[in-house]
């Protein structure tokens, strides 16, 4: 979401989304610096330091240059940038560098700002420590706390950036591009805020990007890929399945983090999904709707007492985004299906263990089976 300008001098932006904290640090000096009162005498300090040396140096830097007063009575700014010993790791603990920090809190406290301003920018601190405790009562402090795929609503709030970033750039989109551009990307909002500009680039206008510009022109990020081969089996798209089977398959041979058997047990947890999805569509319990918003609040009314307290065989168990993809893709298949496409991968498990079959043979025999329109049970 956008932000204005701070009236205050004494701005302190933090928090572990790296990325969002110097985009917004960064609008904020440029702004202050093209304000009428800002002089020529503005100063980028870089207070990243890689050892306790480092960090008192910048630091003495930061004292000179507030005490330092500007030419000819203009504004100054000054941005204490990307400063990473305000939280709890070595550096940060040094007592010099703790020492440092009080007395640049004292040199706040009785400084008189005129026309000067300046923004303190760093990872997430330690808010226990006094130097937080004296900025939190003496500057506009502004969060930005990273989207993580751990959260179960990290999609809602990649999309909530991806629609602000994109009215940022005059392109008001509709919801299905939105979720598109999140859904490919994932939570990362440096790569979100990349692939946004690509269509200001591309000199798109909001009624002319379709899901399909999306998929052409996003690229992928490693999320996305790692579902890649599920969503193809849940969207019953043969052709891509096996395109993206036999990408999975090279990486399981020459990435020592994966494995064929791990492969299929992605592919019976997505079929687990898609199997509750569809019970609590046929049940009535869900409807299908566009919105991951409203989908949750659907379910955030279900009485939990009605899956029983083991979330291992309930939905609840399962990531809400999850299950709003599969409640999608779920129409693509009975019930009938689903469960005698749960006992094929099954049995591929079992080949693939105790056989010397093809891996590959295997595979594309059980996903052709699963999809095929007019399969019987075996």
């Amino acid at each position: 979401m956008s932000k204005g300008t701070p009236d205050g001098p004494l701005l302190f932006i933090y928090g572990d989304d790296e990325f969002a904290v110097s985009q917004r640090a960064r609008n904020v000096y440029r702004a202050w610096c093209e304000e009428e009162a800002a002089g020529e005498d503005n100063e980028i300090i870089e207070a990243h330091a890689a050892n306790t040396g480092e960090a008192l140096r910048a630091l003495a830097r930061l004292n000179e240059s507030i005490k330092t007063l500007p030419f000819f009575g203009e504004g100054k700014i000054i941005w204490f940038k990307a400063c990473n010993y305000l939280g709890d790791d070595r550096t940060a603990k040094a007592s010099d560098v703790n020492s440092g920090l009080v007395d640049l809190a004292s040199e706040l406290k009785t400084f008189e700002w005129g026309k000067v301003k300046l923004i303190i920018s760093s990872g997430k601190p330690d808010k226990r420590k006094a130097f937080y405790k004296a900025l939190a009562k003496l500057a506009d402090t502004e969060e930005f706390s990273a989207i993580s795929l751990d959260d179960r609503d990290w999609q809602a709030k990649a999309e909530q950036f991806v629609a602000a970033k994109l009215k940022s750039l005059g392109l008001a989109v509709q919801y299905p591009v939105v979720a598109k551009i999140s859904q490919l990307v994932g939570p990362d909002t440096r790569a979100l805020t990349s692939e946004c500009e690509k269509f200001a680039s591309f000199a798109f206008s909001s009624e002319e990007i379709k899901t399909s510009d999306v998929e052409l022109i996003v690229t992928q990020g490693k999320h996305a890929k790692a579902f890649a081969l599920g969503d193809a089996l849940g969207e019953r798209d043969l052709p891509k399945m096996l395109k993206r089977l036999e990408e999975d398959m090279w990486a399981a041979k020459t990435d020592r983090k994966k494995s064929v058997i791990g492969l299929v047990a992605g592919l019976v947890s997505k079929m687990r999904s898609l199997l509750f999805a569809r019970e609590l569509l046929d049940l009535g319990l869900v409807q299908h709707v566009r919105g991951f918003a409203q989908f949750k609040s659907q379910l955030e009314r279900l009485p939990s007492e009605i899956f029983g307290s083991d979330r291992r065989i309930s939905p609840l168990g399962i990531h809400p985004y999850v299950l709003f993809n599969a409640t999608s893709q779920a129409q693509n298949y009975t019930r009938e299906e689903l469960v005698r496409a749960m006992g094929l991968l099954m049995q591929s498990n079992h080949r693939l263990v105790s056989s010397s079959l093809d891996e590959s043979f295997v595979l594309q025999r059980t996903l052709t089976q699963i999809v095929a329109r007019e399969a019987k049970a075996a």
